[in-house]
């Protein structure tokens, strides 16, 4: 196969991704870091954006995302914005998802999508995977983390956290 046919089918797999993806929220059921279960629709910010990472522990982006965001996030609150971190982690690692926020001291709410229905419904492939909500409506999405991208994100929080007041 030439780099061609390689960008090609990259192009492809995005834009088949973009329109089999949810414009919304689904409802599924996730478990809370306690093993609570409770529905994802419960977890949205009822008076902002919401921002969904999904991410694992097993993940060395995914992670970095996490603590840069975190490293920030007190600034970001005040645009009354949400952060859900949504660990896919399986019955093989999810025990280390407990140990790893108590020593990040992450300050954001932290849910369990063990059998990764979550983020099947969202045709999500691929970790670190960020999402912002509006209501229950989807307005963004990112496959990936490259140190300085949080600056973006907050740049799209603080873009359209303004334009809904």
């Amino acid at each position: 196969m030439n780099l061609n046919h390689i960008k090609l089918t990259i192009i492809i797999v995005f834009f088949t991704q973009s329109i089999l993806s949810q414009k919304n929220i689904p409802s599924i059921y996730v478990k809370t870091i306690e093993g609570k279960s409770i529905n994802s629709i419960s977890t949205l910010n009822k008076n902002g954006l919401t921002i969904y990472s999904f991410w694992a522990t097993w993940c060395v982006p995914c992670i970095n995302e996490l603590d840069a965001i975190h490293n920030e996030f007190d600034k970001w609150k005040e645009y009354n914005v949400k952060l859900v971190a949504v660990s896919t982690d399986d019955a093989r690692t999810k025990r280390r998802v407990r140990p790893l926020i108590m020593g990040k001291k992450w300050n954001f709410e932290i849910i369990m999508d063990e059998n990764q229905n979550f983020k099947r419904s969202l045709n999500i492939n691929g970790i670190p995977y960020t999402i912002v909500t509006d209501g229950k409506k989807i307005i963004y999405r990112k496959i990936g983390y490259k140190p300085g991208e949080e600056k973006d994100l907050y740049e799209f929080v603080i873009k359209n956290s303004i334009n809904k007041n």
